[in-house]
C-alpha cells in the first residue's frame, strides 16, 4: 500500500482543470499556492486587478514541507492565472501580449519583483524560456511559469489541500492520488453521486464543517430542503477517506451508529442524513439520539468522526428534546453549520457549475447569460434549483428572460406539477413505484432489476403501463428525476434524485385519484405516519407533510393505523421499538388528524378509550392527553373516559408532583371550572400536609439535570398558582419545600467530563476577497463557451 500522498498509478496525475470556470481556476491556484508555499496569498476578484489575479506581500517564510517549492526570493509577488476551457492545449507566448504590457506597468510601480504565471494549459520548454525572457525584459527580476502538470502534481501530493478544495476529487483519476483503501472508499462514495462531486463548490459552510470535523470530530449540517446538506456530507466523507483513511459508514439511526462503531477501528466516519426525521420531526428518532449521545461522544473521543444532517425546521423542534446537558462539550456553536449561508460569489459559482454540467445547448446558455447574476441573487437560492436550470427536462417551457429565470429559481417547486403532467404513463408508473417502494426496509428504494409484486403490478396497471415500460422509463429518468444507488451488499436501487423532487411528486399525486390509493398501500408504516396527514382539505399543510389523505380513504387508513397501535411487541423487537411505534401513532392522532379521521379511527379502534388514561408524568409531554383533548374537542370523548382521565391527573398531581393541569392547553379543554376547583382542593388536602416527607422522597429519586427538573418546575407552578389565589400560607409552604428540595437534591456528575475536544483552530489563511468598484468581469463570462 502506498504511503501518504504518493502517486499510486503509473504516470503523473492529470486533472481536468479545463472543466473549471475562470474564477474557480483562479481560486484553485490561490489555494494551491497557499498550501504549497505556506504564505497568505490573496486573490483579487475582478478585472480591476491591475494585471494581477493575486498577490503576496511580506517576508518569505520557508515552508516546513518543501515539496513542490522552488527557491523564491523576497517579494513583492504578483500571481496571474491563464485559464482555457479547451483540453490538451499548449500556451504560446503570443497569447500573453496584453499581459506583458501590464507587467511593465507593475514593475515600474515597484509591486512586481517576482511574477508567477499559472495556467492549466501545457507549456513547452521553449515557450517557458521565451515567456521568462519577455517577463525579465519587462522588469521582472524573478519570473516563474507553472503549468497544468505542476498544478496536478501539487494536488496529488497535498492531502490537506484536497480536504479544503474537494472539487479536485471530481477532476481526475482517484487512483492516482489516493492509497488503495481510501481509493476504494472514495470510489464507492463518488459512484453514488458523480454529478454532485463534479459540480461541488467550496463554500464558507463547507470550510467551517471541515474544521469542525477536524478539530471536534463532529458536525451537524442544518438548512432548508435543497440547499446542499447531503453533498457537503458526501465531500466530507471523501475527504475523510483521503486524509485519515476513514471507513465511511452511512448509518440510518443513532442506534445503528452505536452498533457499528468498532472501538478497535479508530478511523471510522459515520454519516447520517435526516437525523431527526426526513420531512418532519419524528420524536422517536430524537429520543433515541438523546439516549445514545453519550455512546456517540465516546466514539468521537476515540477517533470516530460523525456528520449529521437535518432540515432546520426539524432540528428546531428536536433540539429541546435532545437534553443539551447530555452534550455540553460539543460547543454547539462550533459544530453546527448553516449550509444555506452562502455569499453572492458562492451562489454564482454553484449556478455556473450546474449550468456547465447540464445539457442546455450553447445558444440557450448564451441567452441565459445576461440574467444569471440576477438568478444567483434570487431569494431563496437553492442549489437544487440551479441543477434543474441546467437540464432541458425541467426548462422546456422556460421563458429565457430575467423574470422567467428568477421565477424558476424561486418557485421551481410550484413548476414541478406541470413538469410531471408532461411525462408519459410509463414515467408516472416508474416514479409512483419509486415513491411507494420501501416495503423491504433494508433497501430504501426501488430495486434494480425491477421485480413486481401484486401491489406493484396494481400501481403499474393503474398508471397504464407495463413492467418493460416501467423498467425502460426508470433508466430514462435516471440522472434527472431518479438516481441509481448501490447498497452495501451490491444491490442497486432507484431513489428520487433529490428529496424535493419526491415531495413535488407527492403533491402531484394528490391530483391523481387513480394512483393515490395504491401508492398509500405501497408506503411503509413509518412513511405513512411521518409523511402524510388526515387534516381537512382547507387546513394549512405543515412543513414536512408530503401527502394529504382525502376523506374517502379515512376508513382504510384508520384501520391500518389501528392495527399498528394494537400490534404487540414482535419476537425480534426491543421494548423501545414498540414504544417508538406507539409514540408515532399517538403523534399522528394528536397532530395530524381531522375530526372526520378521528371519527373513523375510534370506529376502527374503540379499545383506545380504555387506554387513554394511562398517561404518565410529565403529563404535558404525553401525547395521550393531547388525543383526549382532540377527541373531546371533536365531541368524540364519552364523559366516562373524561372523568377517568381527570382521576388519573389527580393522582399524578400529588405523587409526581405534576402541575400540568394548571396551564397546559390540553387540560384547559378537558377541565371545567368545577373540575379545576376540585383539583386545587385535592392538592390542598393530599399534597400540602405531607410536603416534608414527599420532598425527601423526590430528592432521593432525582436523576437528570437541575436545569430541567420536572419536580422543581411543578412546585414553582403550584407556588405561583396558590399565591394568585391569595392563599399565601400554602404558597409559603411550597416555597419552603422548593428550598429544601434544592438542598437535598444531588448534583449529577458530568458523565462526559473526561472528554475534551481539541478546540484549537488553525488560523484561517484565506484572505477576504477584495471587492472593487467599477467594471467587473462576470463569473458567467465564459458560460456559453
Amino acid at each position: 500500500m502506498s504511503s501518504a500522498g504518493e502517486v499510486v498509478a503509473v504516470g503523473s496525475p492529470r486533472f481536468a482543470l479545463h472543466t473549471l470556470g475562470w474564477r474557480a481556476f483562479q481560486d484553485l491556484c490561490a489555494a494551491v499556492l497557499r498550501e504549497v508555499w505556506g504564505q497568505s496569498v490573496q486573490a483579487f476578484a475582478d478585472s480591476n486587478d491591475g494585471g494581477r489575479d493575486g498577490v503576496f506581500y511580506g517576508a518569505w517564510q520557508q515552508p516546513t514541507d518543501p515539496r513542490g517549492v522552488r527557491d523564491v526570493p523576497p517579494g513583492p509577488f504578483v500571481l496571474q492565472c491563464k485559464h482555457t476551457k479547451k483540453a490538451d492545449t499548449t500556451l504560446a507566448p503570443s497569447e500573453l501580449e496584453d499581459e506583458f504590457d501590464k507587467v511593465s506597468a507593475l514593475a515600474k510601480r515597484g509591486v512586481c519583483g517576482t511574477y508567477v504565471l499559472l495556467t492549466n494549459a501545457r507549456v513547452t520548454g521553449a515557450s517557458e524560456e521565451e515567456i521568462r525572457r519577455r517577463l525579465r525584459a519587462c522588469g521582472v527580476a524573478h519570473p516563474l511559469v507553472l503549468d497544468g502538470q505542476w498544478l496536478s502534481d501539487m494536488i496529488a501530493t497535498h492531502r490537506r489541500l484536497r480536504m479544503f478544495v474537494p472539487r479536485v476529487y471530481g477532476l481526475g483519476d482517484l487512483s492516482q492520488i489516493l492509497d488503495e483503501r481510501a481509493y476504494a472508499q472514495a470510489s464507492v462514495l463518488m459512484a453514488s453521486a458523480p454529478e454532485q462531486v463534479a459540480t461541488f463548490v467550496v463554500t464558507g459552510a463547507y470550510r467551517k464543517a471541515a474544521r469542525a470535523l477536524r478539530d471536534h470530530g463532529f458536525v451537524l449540517l442544518l438548512g432548508d430542503p435543497a440547499v446542499g446538506k447531503s453533498v457537503i456530507a458526501l465531500m466530507l466523507a471523501i475527504s475523510a477517506a483521503d486524509n485519515w483513511g476513514c471507513m465511511a459508514i452511512k448509518a440510518r439511526t443513532s442506534e445503528e451508529l452505536v452498533q457499528r462503531w468498532n472501538p478497535h477501528e479508530k478511523d471510522q466516519f459515520f454519516w447520517l442524513d435526516d437525523a431527526f426525521g426526513a420531512v418532519r420531526h419524528e420524536e422517536h428518532l430524537t429520543h433515541a439520539w438523546a439516549r445514545d449521545l453519550p455512546h456517540v461522544m465516546s466514539a468521537v473521543k476515540n477517533g470516530a468522526r460523525v456528520v449529521l444532517t437535518s432540515r432546520s425546521y426539524i432540528y428546531n423542534e428536536a433540539r429541546p428534546l435532545l437534553k443539551p446537558y447530555s452534550y455540553p462539550r460539543l460547543h454547539e456553536q462550533h459544530v453546527t453549520v448553516d449550509v444555506a449561508d452562502l455569499t453572492r460569489e458562492e451562489r454564482q459559482q454553484i449556478l455556473y457549475n450546474h449550468l456547465s454540467a447540464g445539457d442546455q445547448p450553447q445558444d440557450v446558455r448564451a441567452q441565459m447569460k445576461p440574467h444569471l447574476e440576477a438568478a444567483a441573487d434570487a431569494e431563496p437560492f437553492r442549489p437544487e434549483a440551479a441543477r434543474r436550470l441546467g437540464l432541458q427536462a425541467f426548462t422546456s417551457k422556460l421563458l429565457l428572460t430575467r423574470q422567467g429565470i428568477t421565477a424558476f429559481m424561486t418557485q421551481s417547486q410550484q413548476l414541478l406539477s406541470d413538469i410531471y403532467d408532461q411525462l408519459d404513463t410509463h414515467a408516472h408508473a416508474a416514479l409512483a413505484l419509486t415513491y411507494a417502494t420501501a416495503r423491504d426496509e433494508t433497501l430504501p428504494g426501488l430495486p434494480n432489476p425491477i421485480a413486481l409484486d401484486a401491489g406493484d403490478r396494481d400501481i403499474v396497471e393503474r398508471a397504464g403501463s407495463t413492467q418493460p415500460g416501467v423498467s425502460k422509463a426508470a433508466v430514462a429518468l435516471t440522472g434527472v428525476f431518479l438516481r441509481l444507488n448501490t447498497y452495501q451488499d451490491g444491490q442497486e436501487y432507484w431513489t428520487f434524485h433529490h428529496p424535493t423532487l419526491r415531495e413535488g411528486f407527492a403533491a402531484w399525486l394528490t391530483t391523481q385519484p387513480h394512483l393515490l390509493p395504491m401508492v398509500l398501500m405501497g408506503m411503509t408504516d413509518q412513511s405513512l405516519l411521518s409523511q402524510t396527514d388526515c387534516l381537512t382539505p382547507r387546513s394549512e399543510q405543515r412543513q414536512g407533510t408530503l401527502l394529504r389523505i382525502p376523506p374517502s380513504l379515512y376508513p382504510e387508513v384508520a384501520r391500518r393505523v389501528a392495527t399498528l397501535r394494537q400490534q404487540p411487541c414482535g419476537p425480534l423487537e426491543e421494548w423501545h421499538q414498540l414504544y417508538e411505534r406507539q409514540r408515532a401513532v399517538q403523534t399522528y392522532l394528536a397532530h395530524y388528524s381531522s375530526d372526520g379521521f378521528l371519527r373513523a379511527y375510534v370506529a376502527a379502534d374503540p379499545q383506545i378509550y380504555k387506554e387513554l388514561d394511562q398517561f404518565t408524568s410529565p403529563v404535558s409531554y404525553d401525547k395521550l392527553t393531547t388525543i383526549l383533548a382532540r377527541l373531546h374537542q371533536a365531541d368524540l370523548l364519552p364523559e366516562e373516559f373524561r372523568k377517568r382521565a381527570i382521576n388519573r391527573m389527580k393522582e399524578l398531581a400529588v405523587s409526581s408532583p405534576d402541575a400540568s393541569w394548571i396551564d397546559d392547553e390540553d387540560w384547559q379543554l378537558l377541565l371545567t371550572d368545577t373540575d379545576r376547583e376540585e383539583m386545587f382542593e385535592y392538592v390542598l388536602r393530599k399534597l400540602i400536609p405531607s410536603l416534608e416527607h414527599r420532598v425527601e422522597d423526590w430528592a432521593a429519586e432525582f436523576s437528570g439535570s437541575v436545569d430541567d427538573d420536572p419536580v422543581e418546575d411543578a412546585l414553582r407552578l403550584y407556588e405561583e398558582a396558590f399565591r394568585e389565589r391569595h392563599n399565601t400560607d400554602t404558597a409559603s409552604r411550597i416555597d419552603w419545600a422548593i428550598d429544601s428540595y434544592q438542598q437535598m437534591r444531588p448534583i449529577p456528575e458530568d458523565t462526559d467530563s473526561d472528554w475534551t475536544p481539541n478546540a484549537t483552530n488553525l488560523r484561517e489563511r484565506l484572505s477576504q476577497i477584495r471587492q472593487h468598484s467599477g467594471n467587473q468581469r462576470s463569473l458567467f463570462d465564459d458560460i456559453d463557451q
